[in-house]
């Protein structure tokens, strides 16, 4: 790929330097050096210590990304949401996990997108996961289509210009839910279990924030903002405050309600484009088994 930038400074300043700021990290000056790319000021090839002038135009070009043969290819259906040269956004269906695992190496959401890269025939065949679900969370999921992309994304992660919001269903039969609430409280491993998470003093810090949307007898639906990434976040704080996640049985959720996974969904998603700048946003509306639930109660 290409990407083209205007050197508008009145100083000189060496083409790594300039490129530095432009978020192109020493790892992808070396695959650009060494896997077949090429760095071009004004056309001309130059190597890093080059110094730039006012007006320059220097270009990088990236070389494609082989696959990773261990990373099998499944050609499960995808529904892709949004799609362009560095961004790939999927609706993700309940029972497919996000990355493959020792006891499912195959059928994961990371599988299918090989799969779909593959009959594309993409020049960049790496599959870069921005964002991750839990295998019966359902909703917006983020692909990068090369590893600039997903360097770019990675910095709004971290920085927490990238908003992901979610929906759930929750049972409150002692009304313990606020209208606007945060849930504040440390989440560490359960040593009981190899997979299961809880509210322990000594865990690390977690923060989620909810909206009360819609309250009928003992079902609610919350609206959800993650303020930190722990595993499992919001099925463990939800759980911790008496309101477990509509059938999350792993954390005491009800199975007899109308769904038998936990009633999580991605809806939203708010972020800058990595190379347009442009801010974007996505909502993806509620998957067919918590629309159910919702109309059967409400």
């Amino acid at each position: 790929m290409r990407f083209e930038y205007t050197f508008q400074k009145a100083e000189t300043q060496q083409v790594k330097f300039f490129l530095k700021e432009q978020g192109i990290s020493r790892g992808l000056l070396a695959k650009i050096k060494f896997q077949g790319g090429a760095i071009l000021v004004n056309q001309r090839v130059e190597n890093v210590l080059y110094f730039l002038q006012e007006g320059d135009i220097v270009t990088i070009v990236t070389p494609d990304e082989k696959e990773h043969e261990t990373l099998l290819v499944d050609n499960g259906p995808i529904e892709v949401v949004f799609e362009d040269d560095h961004l790939l956004i999927v609706n993700k269906p309940a029972n497919v996990p996000s990355i493959p695992a020792q006891y499912h190496p195959n059928q994961t959401m990371a599988n299918r997108v090989k799969g779909y890269y593959k009959r594309k025939n993409y020049p960049n065949q790496v599959v870069h996961i921005v964002t991750r679900l839990d295998r019966d969370t359902t909703g917006l999921m983020v692909f990068a289509k090369h590893g600039f992309a997903h360097a770019k994304l990675d910095v709004q992660l971290r920085d927490k210009s990238f908003t992901k919001k979610y929906q759930a269903l929750v049972f409150d039969e002692a009304n313990a839910l606020e209208n606007h609430a945060e849930i504040i409280a440390p989440i560490g491993r359960n040593d009981a279990s190899l997979i299961q998470r809880q509210v322990v003093t000594d865990g690390r810090y977690a923060k989620t924030e909810y909206w009360l949307e819609k309250k009928y007898q003992q079902i609610a639906l919350v609206d959800i903002q993650l303020h930190t990434g722990r595993t499992h976040q919001i099925r463990v704080h939800f759980a911790s405050i008496g309101c477990p996640l509509l059938g999350d049985d792993l954390y005491g959720g009800r199975l007899d309600l109308g769904i038998m996974r936990q009633a999580l969904h991605c809806y939203e998603l708010h972020f800058t484009h990595p190379f347009s700048g442009e801010a974007l946003s996505f909502v993806q509306p509620l998957p067919e088994d918590m629309a159910r639930v919702i109309q059967a109660t409400f």
